[in-house]
């Protein structure tokens, strides 16, 4: 089974942040500042990387947290913290309980390992590539995009930063249809940037696109795959599932009240 700590550190590597900076305390551990001009949670979070389990009084926790809120305020952006769900988050998450930080895009963390690879696949083509094209990045900016030409150019910098794959697929007459993406980090794939376009949903497209993206990772010998999917999210479950995924665990944000987040899991 994966160590939740390795796990972190993959999904951190998979989507870094265009700025980051360690934020050291005997009282509540490690945590790792990131800032990426408000352009997707993930990039623009703190990730208490080592945070103190053991910790249960408040007051421990209040300076780091203060210190954090000043640096993302040099930076015009509201503090928000990635919480997972384990135990060494424990007395931060309680300290935001009480501070009345909200919850925000809980999202389940999905593995599986490389055995049974390759997957059969319908025989459509589906196109890899190791730099996002202009059609890949129309497609997933119209699915899950939140900002205009500005805001994706931060986000390409951000997919641009890690060894990965993207796929495409499309339909009969040429039109981009489905997207993903394969974040090679540390013998390990990513799983993220899944999207369909709207008028191309529940034909088959992301299927494909997962098959894709899990066979090419059998040229990479990958110890195995995660993904991220957001808990509300049922269908994308499904398909994770069928696709010999498992949950593995889950995180959410938490943001001081009364302040916009960026979206995205």
């Amino acid at each position: 089974m994966m160590e939740q700590a390795f796990l972190e550190s993959l999904m951190d590597k998979a989507w870094p942040a265009l700025e980051r900076e360690e934020l050291e305390r005997e009282e509540t551990g490690d945590w790792v500042l990131r800032a990426s001009g408000g352009v997707t949670q993930r990039a623009n979070s703190v990730w208490p990387r080592n945070a103190s389990g053991g910790l249960e009084e408040g007051p421990g926790i209040a300076p780091s947290v203060r210190a954090a809120a000043e640096w993302y305020r040099l930076r015009r952006l509201p503090l928000i913290f990635q919480i997972f769900d384990d135990s060494r988050s424990a007395a931060l998450n309680a300290y935001l309980d009480e501070q009345r930080y909200t919850r925000q895009s809980a999202t389940k963390i999905m593995v599986r390992g490389a055995e049974g690879l390759p997957v059969s696949t319908s025989g459509r083509n589906v196109e890899m590539a190791t730099e996002p094209s202009e059609e890949w990045l129309s497609v997933w900016w119209t699915v899950d995009g939140r900002g205009g030409e500005a805001e994706l150019s931060v986000a390409h910098k951000i997919l641009s930063a890690c060894p990965a794959l993207y796929a495409l697929v499309r339909d009969d007459d040429g039109v981009p249809a489905a997207v993903g993406r394969l974040a090679l980090v540390d013998g390990w794939g990513g799983i993220y940037s899944m999207a369909t376009s709207a008028e191309h949903r529940r034909r088959g497209y992301g299927a494909e696109v997962l098959a894709a993206l899990l066979n090419a990772g059998t040229h990479h010998d990958l110890e195995g795959f995660w993904l991220l999917v957001t808990e509300a999210n049922h269908g994308a479950q499904r398909l994770y599932s069928q696709a010999g995924f498992s949950s593995h665990g889950s995180y959410l944000y938490r943001q001081a009240p009364l302040r916009r987040a960026p979206s995205g899991c």
